[in-house]
């Protein structure tokens, strides 16, 4: 599931006009958050109360970054992760329940997702230096102290305690969803009717533009990055593509990428892209990745089996599959 080095593609490219209704318009900031692009995107009156409203999404993100990050020495993540194998860790209520729903998305998955991952040893090169196999035995020493089990939860005293020294949380395959699903119902409670927040790829978007017709979003083939094959309008959803077409390795005459089951050690291999279309980004990011670990038909099938869910597969021979439900706009 979890990538060491997440590569988000950027298949999706929502298409923001600048038309007018009833005095509004689309008002759009690029910037870096969270070591990632972040595109948001308002409808306003005016260019003043945009920036007002770009700006409270900012500092909400940024508020996110500093609860999650495990690269701060002074976030709650890094003093879960310091306490590892000696003591519970008292969190605010919000990361508590953050790691709660990660649990759960692992359990659903079956294992394919988990925020454990950061305890893997990085054995994996892709940067073209690689020329031969790790051997079996540090694969699987790799991943010794990698497991959701043993982050273990204890909702009376708000602790967070992970069982095994050494141990390590992180939230690269889900932060930036949630920090998008956050900023959008902050906005949305300051009274904001419509906007986008682009996190890398992790798309959320509510209302629609300014002329009345929804948000889309192109989908593109990643073999074949000129062409757009279809067309989703996006109603108060989300979407996120994760693709691994662009950081693998080849041995032995098969592709592995950068996207590391966490049970196995082993890369993923056969998929190079994966577009889950949610409610909320964070699951929909969460599951992006746990695609690729699953393989093409379980992934297809456990989507299947979720509501409100839907996605597109593309193989490394270029083939698109999609869940059952999925209605698209094809070009």
């Amino acid at each position: 599931m979890l990538s060491l080095n997440k590569t988000v593609s950027f298949l999706l490219l929502f298409l923001v006009v600048t038309s007018y209704n009833y005095g509004q318009q689309t008002y759009q900031r690029t910037l870096k958050l969270m070591g990632s692009r972040f595109d948001i995107t308002v409808v306003a009156n005016d260019s003043a109360l945009a920036n007002k409203n770009i700006d409270i999404a900012v500092s909400e993100i940024t508020r996110i970054e500093k609860l999650i990050s495990s690269w701060d020495i002074n976030s709650q993540t890094s003093k879960i992760n310091k306490n590892a194998g000696i003591k519970p860790v008292v969190i605010d209520s919000e990361l508590f329940k953050l790691i709660k729903r990660a649990i759960s998305i692992s359990k659903l998955t079956d294992g394919a997702f988990d925020i454990s991952y950061a305890s893997m040893d990085r054995i994996w090169k892709f940067d073209g230096s690689m020329t031969k196999m790790p051997p079996p035995n540090k694969i699987s020493a790799s991943v010794a102290k990698v497991g959701f089990q043993n982050i273990i939860l204890d909702k009376s005293k708000n602790t967070v305690f992970l069982k095994e020294k050494g141990m390590k949380i992180g939230f690269g395959a889900i932060g930036k969803g949630y920090a998008a699903d956050k900023a959008k119902a902050l906005l949305i409670s300051k009274g904001v009717s419509a906007g986008i927040i682009n996190a890398s790829g992790d798309m959320n978007t509510w209302g629609s533009k300014p002329d009345g017709k929804p948000w889309k979003v192109a989908i593109t083939n990643p073999l074949n990055k000129n062409k757009v094959f279809a067309l989703f309008p996006l109603i108060n959803s989300a979407v996120v593509t994760s693709g691994n077409y662009e950081k693998f390795v080849n041995l032995n005459g098969k592709r592995y990428t950068h996207i590391i089951d966490p049970r196995t050690g082993y890369p993923s291999s056969g998929i190079i892209s994966v577009t889950v279309f949610a409610p909320k980004a964070e699951l929909a990011d969460a599951l992006a990745t746990s695609i690729f670990v699953m393989g093409k038909n379980v992934g297809i099938n456990r989507v299947n089996q979720l509501p409100k869910i839907e996605c597109i597969i593309i193989d490394d021979k270029g083939e698109i599959s999609t869940s059952k439900n999925i209605t698209i706009d094809k070009i």
